[in-house]
């Protein structure tokens, strides 16, 4: 006769692992030393935030009133500084009474850059609509045309040249690194070598230096009496160095996609164009799209550099509204925070547009 059976008692019921606390106590809280570094992290965080606010907000004056500002030195921000000196800030040594063609050309660029991300508006006219678009940009910048006074491009600054700069780079970019990418897998040995150089010459300076050799250098080997706008000079520049930096993100890309794929293309009878067009290049841009996006918000970034050039973005543009004015001089954090936040809004934008066509994409491919 088989022994009775024992009946287990009840077990409580097993604690949630998802939700708000769940994740608090395990990332925060899962030892007394990682409870007590987190306890000392929030008092000194908020601490640190407090003080910041009594800066930036509770102490701080927003009217440009000078005597005010000076009064809340040390205890508070001036962004009265922002009132009085954002269209400079903005638009550089553009002239003043023509700011409303740099604000014009600024939002046209801007709606032609976020058509181009909304994939119902991807049609064939969206490359004539670039080319119009641009060719209108440069018109108000530049005037000359439609009863628009001249301005030459020296006096272009601020928030409409880091536009320009970073676009039209971009676009002119791109294509270039995908060939040199593609060189560089070349059977034939002169494009490997060509393209190897290349990519090795302006990956090993700065790109100080390499504004610097377009805009006084490059000249230099021109035939007499004829010298390309500094404007010009500098978008070659930042394309050439920015070109060599995605040729070898895009390279990885390639060494990513398997030789069956190739194979399979070829048993189809597509010629090596086609093959890169349809086959290889849409799953290697796919896979190194963050790659590609940080390349995109560093060249976005690295336009502050072309002040070395007398060419005044954003960066530059500060320096000009400030360093002339003993008046309003002394707040550049306040200056240097506003155009932060431009930077930060653009470069956000932009990965989060990638972060988005990433996972679209990726649905597509699983």
């Amino acid at each position: 006769m088989s022994a009775p059976k024992a009946f287990i008692a009840a077990r409580p019921a097993p604690r949630r692992s998802a939700g708000i606390l769940h994740r608090l106590r395990t990332n925060f809280g899962a030892s007394p030393a990682s409870l007590l570094a987190t306890c000392l992290l929030a008092v000194l965080g908020i601490w640190a935030l407090w003080h910041a606010a009594e800066w930036a907000v509770l102490n701080a004056v927003f009217a440009p009133d000078e005597q005010a500002c000076e009064a809340a030195r040390g205890q508070g921000a001036c962004w009265g500084v922002i009132t009085e000196k954002y269209r400079v800030i903005l638009f550089g040594h553009y002239p003043y009474a023509e700011h409303w063609r740099a604000a014009l050309a600024s939002v046209l660029l801007l709606a032609l850059v976020v058509a181009s991300g909304v994939r119902q508006l991807w049609r064939k006219w969206l490359l004539p609509a670039w080319i119009v678009g641009l060719a209108g940009f440069m018109a108000l910048m530049g005037g000359g045309v439609a009863g628009l006074s001249r301005v030459d491009t020296s006096q272009w600054g601020g928030l409409p040249l880091t536009l320009l700069l970073t676009t039209v780079s971009l676009a002119l970019a791109f294509p270039l690194a995908v060939a040199v990418a593609l060189g560089r897998r070349s059977a034939l040995p002169a494009v490997r070598a060509v393209c190897t150089v290349y990519v090795e010459l302006v990956r090993g300076v700065p790109l100080i230096s390499v504004l610097f050799m377009a805009s006084f250098m490059f000249p230099l080997l021109l035939p007499t009496g004829y010298n390309p706008d500094v404007l010009i000079r500098v978008v070659i520049g930042i394309t050439l160095f920015a070109a060599a930096y995605m040729a070898e993100v895009v390279r990885g890309g390639l060494q990513a996609v398997s030789a069956g794929q190739q194979e399979a293309a070829a048993s189809l009878g597509l010629g090596f164009w086609r093959t890169q067009g349809l086959v290889v290049l849409p799953q290697a841009l796919t896979t190194v799209l963050p790659g590609l996006m940080n390349n995109f918000i560093a060249l976005l970034k690295d336009t502050s550099l072309v002040t070395i050039v007398s060419l005044y973005e954003l960066t530059g543009a500060l320096g000009l509204a400030l360093s002339g004015d003993p008046v309003w001089r002394p707040y550049k954090i306040e200056g240097y925070l506003f155009i932060t936040m431009i930077y930060f809004t653009l470069c956000f934008c932009m990965s989060l547009y990638a972060r988005r066509l990433e996972a679209r994409l990726h649905r597509h491919t699983t």
